[in-house]
């Protein structure tokens, strides 16, 4: 009886321990869940981000900022570099799109714990079916492959990575593989906005594939990839991405990796108006979007572009330049183009008196339209307190015409006697 005793006065203390357990895995859970909480940066916005930017992608004009120095690794948007490389290179003429390219054994052998189209050393595939599987469907393998075709080996292409940011001024990116997969590279918010816009200024192309919304690798495979990308306008009718289709947007690159948690580096054109986003640090794959569209939304029904300036305007501080050996001695000048700014709706925003620089070495004969100096407006933005300065070229508005010897001769005795009559007055 005594041995049937001992079962009996375990099961109260089990359950005591069960229900103690329980109440540490809650308390536990949602600990985890504030410390997360808590690493997001207070914002107007109510961003639940750790760092944010938006921009304006035709001048760069800073719209919405949150932490965006802090430099973090970018997970998946790194394959953007990758992406800008291989465009470059197309561009230049040593790729084409239907260059066919040989799997490399580092590719095949690229880590199962990410996005893949499960490449094999051997096969052999364009250069294009790669760049959509990476643009697409973020395969890791593939853009190892794309990687190696250029650079020989992923690091040989990762020097090319650092090379190019260096050159397109990326001050704050350094990346240690093509893919992301390393928590060792790493990118600002701001700079990954302003790579985003040289990306699509230097390869507008880039659209053209980032914005398609599935795409089947191999004919074989049974399902096509789907766009990692929720966002996609286009994905307005598909039930499960109803929430995050947003309009306008048509790329560019999603990222996640334990580290960096969910970001994503986004793109939305309406009317005349391209904004491009990044939200860095986000809890989960729909918060990216959710975040985002925080953004857009503060972006498209805030701003307007307003034209400050426009074109052929002439400038009071410099209507006109000097010349040597023209028909006259000066020439009149006007800006050359318009200068915008993104402001908010209904402000009545103006700009004050531009800094002009000329220059002095002008000789005629000089035809209308030539470049003759610059006009640098100044704008402090109320809310953010970022100067922005914007330049325009000041170019003649009329030919100027070389003058005849004979003019330049009693231009040159007038000169002569204006000095003379000056010096003697000087005397005095």
């Amino acid at each position: 009886m005594k041995r049937n005793k001992g079962p009996v006065r375990l099961k109260p203390v089990m359950s005591a321990m069960l229900a103690l357990w329980l109440f540490v895995m809650i308390v536990g859970a949602n600990s985890a869940f504030a410390a997360d909480n808590s690493e997001f940066v207070e914002n107007s916005l109510g961003l639940n981000v750790q760092s944010a930017i938006l921009i304006d992608a035709d001048t760069g004009q800073v719209l919405y900022e949150v932490n965006q120095d802090a430099v973090r690794p970018p997970a998946s948007m790194t394959k953007m570099m990758t992406e800008y490389i291989v465009l470059d290179e197309i561009k230049a003429g040593r790729l084409k799109w239907d260059t066919v390219v040989t799997v490399t054994k580092e590719a095949a052998s690229t880590p199962a714990d990410g996005s893949q189209v499960y490449l094999a050393e051997g096969e052999k595939y364009t250069v294009k079916d790669l760049y959509i599987a990476m643009a697409v469907g973020s395969a890791n393998d593939a853009t190892v492959a794309l990687a190696d075709a250029i650079g020989g080996t992923e690091q040989g292409f990762v020097q090319k990575m650092n090379d190019m940011a260096k050159k397109l001024g990326i001050t704050s990116a350094h990346y240690t593989s093509a893919t992301g997969l390393a928590d060792t590279t790493v990118i600002s918010a701001a700079d990954q906005a302003k790579f985003a816009r040289l990306l699509l200024k230097n390869h507008p192309e880039f659209l053209d594939y980032s914005k398609i919304p599935s795409y089947k690798f191999r004919p074989r495979d049974k399902d096509p990839m789907i766009n990692y990308n929720w966002m996609l306008a286009t994905n307005k009718d598909i039930p499960n991405f109803r929430m995050y289709a947003y309009p306008g947007v048509d790329g560019m690159k999603t990222g996640f990796i334990s580290k960096a948690g969910y970001c994503f580096t986004g793109t939305a054109k309406q009317g005349d108006l391209r904004l491009i986003g990044v939200v860095m640090g986000t809890k989960s794959e729909g918060a990216r979007f959710l975040e985002m569209a925080k953004l857009f939304d503060y972006g498209f029904n805030n701003f307007e572009k307003k034209t400050l300036v426009n074109p052929k305007s002439v400038v009071d501080s410099a209507q006109t330049v000097t010349i040597k050996k023209g028909a006259s001695t000066e020439v009149p000048i006007v800006t050359q183009s318009e200068v915008s700014l993104l402001v908010k709706k209904g402000s009545n925003t103006q700009l004050g008196a531009p800094k002009v620089s000329l220059k002095t070495d002008l000789v005629a004969p000089i035809a209308a339209g030539t470049a003759v100096g610059t006009a640098t407006y100044t704008y402090k933005d109320p809310d953010t307190g970022t100067t922005i300065t914007k330049s325009v070229n000041l170019i003649t508005a009329e030919d100027a015409e070389k003058a005849s010897w004979w003019r330049l001769m009693f231009r040159s005795i007038g000169n002569f006697f204006v000095g003379l009559f000056k010096g003697i007055v000087n005397l005095f």
